[in-house]
């Protein structure tokens, strides 16, 4: 379900991602679909940022959706989420929030652009992934 390639010296709580994920896949139908997921620095995140966004600027999650099949097969990977701990940290500190909530927070994003939604569309749209990061958010961190 969750390929965690981990590039920074960031401890990854596999089962904790895992997890993640699959409350949000399952949540959207989608639950045979894997992810891959890259914990990069804020350099590495700042390169891809510039290349992929034309944003010269560290940022703290990027998604990369594939499109299409692989070899004439409907492939099971959605993409590659690209998150930077270290911006992660520093939002949580500026958001004052908790660190593990944030970081989940930025990976539901992540997922939910792989599944096609995108807040940058429309107001609607904005709206519409709001709700659903919000409701799988709230699955993940129930009591």
């Amino acid at each position: 379900m969750v390929e965690i390639n981990n590039q920074t010296s960031f401890r990854v709580d596999k089962k904790f991602y895992t997890g993640v994920a699959k409350k949000v896949l399952k949540g959207e139908n989608k639950e045979r679909q894997k992810i891959s997921l890259a914990f990069v620095d804020k350099e590495e995140i700042k390169n891809l940022n510039k290349k992929f966004r034309k944003k010269n600027k560290p940022t703290d999650v990027l998604s990369f959706r594939l499109d299409g099949s692989f070899g004439g097969k409907k492939q099971k990977l959605l993409g590659e989420i690209v998150i930077c701990p270290e911006v992660v940290k520093e939002n949580s500190e500026k958001y004052k929030e908790q660190f593990r909530q944030e970081m989940a927070k930025v990976f539901v994003h992540g997922i939910l652009h792989l599944l096609g939604y995108d807040h940058e569309k429309s107001k609607r749209a904005e709206l519409l992934m709001d709700e659903k990061q919000d409701f799988y958010l709230d699955k993940i961190f129930k009591k």
